[in-house]
């Protein structure tokens, strides 16, 4: 019914992540761009790089892409986004796209840029925009990789993508300012949003990708507490809304269910067990599905 179009490179091998957290495990071949998916709902996948992927399902190639907000702002695509997908090459968060300068060069902001400067860079029409905004006429050259190299023996400077800006760092480059933030989108094209079938079935791949993006970090915290400590143990307890609490059967006890970011789990269990908790699980969730 649908078909997927993925990207390969930096973000593929957390996408095969997210599919396979939202049991839509992606099959992959041994040579090829065309993984599989058992699911009735997806007819079939491409892997593809992700600066082509909105425009190929803008087209109406494909049903539903991913890729990066820098794409799909570069492409121009006529697309719906129909999600954010907070999650990048080392996992969860955003990448950013900064303007950068050789480290002894006196601009401290993109406004100190020289008309007729030389910029290079994988954006082109981002970058172009974004100076025709400032009215600093300058020099856009696409570059083909190995950016960094290129600042300033030949160009003037860089607009590229960073996680950390730690390669930039190391070429010698400054960020001198942040152009924009992107994170990874899930997208489809108007035709393909407006056919009732195969709507129903991108709002089903939507919500179990949401769903384990939302898991992601957190823990599922079961506990039997007397009922002297109750109110001592509610205090301690986060929760997404309110716990949940029930009497245990021919007992004064009660069982108290909620859920908690794994990182604070350390923590947080002692606390419980101080305030009076018993019997306290902790357990892996799958998805939450709001």
């Amino acid at each position: 019914m649908l078909s997927l179009a993925l990207p390969k490179g930096s973000l593929e091998e957390q996408t095969y992540k997210l599919f396979d957290d939202a049991n839509l495990k992606l099959i992959k071949p041994s040579r090829g761009y065309n993984p599989t998916i058992d699911d009735p709902r997806v007819a079939k996948v491409k892997i593809l790089r992700p600066q082509e992927i909105p425009i190929y399902v803008a087209s109406g190639d494909f049903d539903l892409g991913i890729s990066g907000y820098d794409w799909v702002t570069e492409s121009r695509a006529d697309v719906i986004e129909i999600a954010e997908l907070p999650y990048a090459k080392t996992g969860t968060g955003a990448v950013k796209m900064v303007l950068a300068v050789a480290d002894k060069s006196s601009i401290q902001c993109a406004r100190d840029i020289p008309p007729g400067s030389r910029i290079t860079t994988e954006f082109p029409h981002i970058t172009r925009s974004y100076f025709e905004q400032l009215g600093i006429p300058v020099e856009v050259f696409f570059s083909y990789g190995a950016t960094e190299a290129k600042v300033p023996d030949f160009m003037d400077a860089l607009v590229d993508l960073t996680e950390t800006g730690a390669t930039l760092r190391l070429n010698g480059l400054r960020i001198v300012e942040t152009i924009l933030e992107s994170t990874t989108r899930l997208f489809t094209n108007r035709a393909s949003w407006d056919d009732p079938v195969k709507h129903e079935a991108i709002e089903a791949i939507r919500t179990m990708l949401l769903g384990a993006i939302e898991a992601r970090g957190r823990v599922l915290l079961l506990m039997n507490t007397p009922a002297k400590c109750l109110d001592a143990v509610i205090a301690e307890l986060p929760a997404m809304k309110r716990p949940t609490i029930s009497q245990l059967y021919g007992s004064d006890d009660y069982s108290l269910t909620t859920v908690a970011d794994k990182a604070s789990v350390n923590v947080l269990i002692p606390r419980l067990k101080a305030a009076g908790a018993e019997d306290i699980l902790e357990l892996p969730i799958n998805k939450i599905v709001r």
